[in-house]
């Protein structure tokens, strides 16, 4: 069986398959049938000889394309290049990315999982769009293009049940809009992920995002979403559980779109778990070193003090903070930790107390507290400026946003080295850190191409930096483009092998979001790396497919 090493990583045991292989045998033999059948029915251009069947031609995609306009109004089809451009670029990104073939603004499920039929037909990459935030070129076009679904118009709240403290929504709803509008109605319930402001509800659950609300909340991946209605490649459209606030109900499938970047299906709606809106108040505290303002945080955390929010800013940020000019006050340039409390005011000033003698234990300048709200929303809105304040620092720049996560305990290590690294580099960059869980998030100033360069080779070594230290390549902003290349070397062959199998099984066609998360490959044998840590995993997988039918439906993407 696997086994997990000190340092992470999937070891092999003496077993010469173990479980997982045993695992994985059933599930190869139970998606056999599946997995050609499904191929029989939405691609009948595939030769049956075919061993790597591919996209459809320029042709097949045109045709596609008037099949769809037939179904459509002009007003919400369009294959105008500004538009095709903008579905397929982003400014926040510089993965590469390209234009999608078509664009179509969708308003219900079922118009959807037309669209998907279609694109089966004729064999078309399909890539889901709704607020285009997304850090890791997740929504960029396939090269050979595709049909590009934007789900922003899906933006209405079904039902709010407030005495289930629950809401229904459709994937194109803004999780900073769905709050507002339960302010506006006195439901003193929220939505605590919060991710960038205009980030939908789609694309939280595609990433696996989260925010500055994780270390009290976590993330998407916990029980958050209670469910989520998916349409799959096949056109099929599927709830994956009822409303209940907990089930032990078979698999957790609702978990298996989350993170998924539409690879596997496009979700269309969603039920949402609400906390109640408790009172807040913001502090902010000032140390000699990010070494021991996280050491601060870990006799926090242990102490268990009611906190919805603790970040690290480094003295660059409050340097750019007061660059920036937006803010009431001066800040020390230091680096610092905001946090926010949250409870009513008697157990907000005792949690106050607690933090001030942690804080002023680890050399920390003794906690400021907000002495009014507004103080309190001008405090945190100067944290939740950084992006705009640190492009500020460079005028003319741009600026690459990124980040990794590692242990808490490792935190100052991953910073240390990498402010270290990037003042070598010659680059200016500022460091926000979501600190009471590990991450951490770097924006990277360029001006030119070869400015550009030199912040790729940083963000590789900051990835590899937290790998190493025990972390992940991506704490919320997904995997997409920009983190692909690393999930082998964080997660093991037998795991990323795994979602490929999964990935197949549920598209065969390879056609939802192709190139994202994990590589379609185009061999018949998988693109096993043979490393010492599975190489039986890694074999086995390979001598099964080479003995199953499934050799035949292997698509490239």
């Amino acid at each position: 069986m696997l086994s997990t090493s000190a340092s992470g990583t999937a070891a092999s045991s003496p077993s010469r398959f173990g479980s997982t292989a045993l695992l994985l045998a059933a599930f190869l033999g139970g998606i056999t049938s599946y997995s050609i059948g499904s191929l029989a029915r939405a691609s009948p251009t595939i030769s049956s000889g075919s061993r790597t069947p591919t996209f459809g031609t320029p042709a097949d995609f045109q045709r596609a394309i008037t099949e769809l306009r037939a179904i459509f109004p002009a007003s919400r089809i369009s294959t105008n290049p500004d538009v095709l451009h903008a579905h397929g670029f982003s400014l926040n990104t510089y993965h590469p990315g390209a234009p999608h073939s078509v664009v179509i603004s969708v308003e219900s499920t079922e118009e959807v999982s037309g669209i998907v039929k279609v694109a089966s037909k004729w064999r078309m990459p399909i890539t889901a769009y709704s607020g285009g935030t997304s850090l890791e070129g997740g929504f960029a076009a396939h090269p050979r293009g595709g049909i590009c679904v934007d789900l922003s118009g899906m933006d209405k709240i079904i039902k709010i049940n407030e005495a289930d403290s629950d809401l229904v929504c459709q994937a194109g709803a803004r999780w900073d809009d769905i709050n507002e509008t339960l302010r506006d109605k006195g439901v003193p319930l929220f939505f605590p992920l919060d991710p960038a402001p205009g980030a939908t509800i789609g694309g939280m659950i595609a990433t696996g995002c989260s925010g500055t609300n994780a270390v009290r909340y976590g993330t998407a991946k916990a029980e958050w979403f209670l469910n989520v209605t998916v349409v799959l490649p096949s056109g099929e459209v599927i709830k994956t559980r009822r409303r209940a606030r907990k089930s032990s109900a078979g698999f957790d499938t609702t978990k298996l779109f989350i993170g998924a970047e539409g690879t596997l299906g496009i979700v269309t709606e969603a039920t949402i778990r609400l906390a109640p809106l408790l009172p807040t108040n913001v502090a902010v505290a000032q140390f000699p070193d990010v070494r021991k303002a996280t050491e601060a945080v870990g006799e926090i955390l242990n102490k268990g003090v009611p906190i919805q929010c603790i970040e690290l800013c480094d003295d660059v940020f409050m340097h750019a903070t007061n660059n920036y000019g937006i803010s009431t006050r001066k800040y020390p340039e230091r680096d610092s930790l905001f946090f926010k409390f949250q409870g009513s005011p008697e157990s907000i000033a005792e949690s106050a107390r607690v933090v001030d003698e942690i804080v002023r234990a680890h050399g920390g300048s003794g906690l400021e507290l907000a002495k009014s709200e507004k103080e309190a929303v001008d405090l945190w809105a100067d944290r939740k400026a950084a992006h705009f304040s640190g492009l500020a620092l460079v005028p003319g720049s741009r600026g690459w946003g990124t980040d990794v996560c590692v242990p808490v305990s490792r935190l100052p290590d991953l910073v240390y080295e990498t402010k270290k690294d990037l003042e070598e580099s010659g680059l200016v960059s500022t460091i926000v850190g979501h600190v009471g869980d590990g991450n951490f998030h770097s924006l990277i100033l360029f001006k030119t191409d070869e400015e550009l360069e030199a912040v790729r080779g940083a963000v590789h070594r900051m990835v590899e930096r937290a790998i190493r230290l025990d972390g992940t390549c991506t704490g919320e902003h997904g995997v997409g483009i920009g983190k692909k290349e690393y999930l082998y070397e964080e997660l093991g062959t037998g795991t990323v092998e795994l979602m490929k199998l999964i990935k197949r099984t549920i598209d065969p066609l390879g056609i939802f979001n192709p190139g994202k998360v994990v590589a379609h490959p185009a061999r018949l044998e998988l693109e096993c790396l043979q490393s010492s840590n599975t190489p039986d995993i890694c074999s086995f997988i390979q001598m099964t497919l080479q003995h199953s039918l499934m050799v035949e439906s292997i698509p490239e993407g």
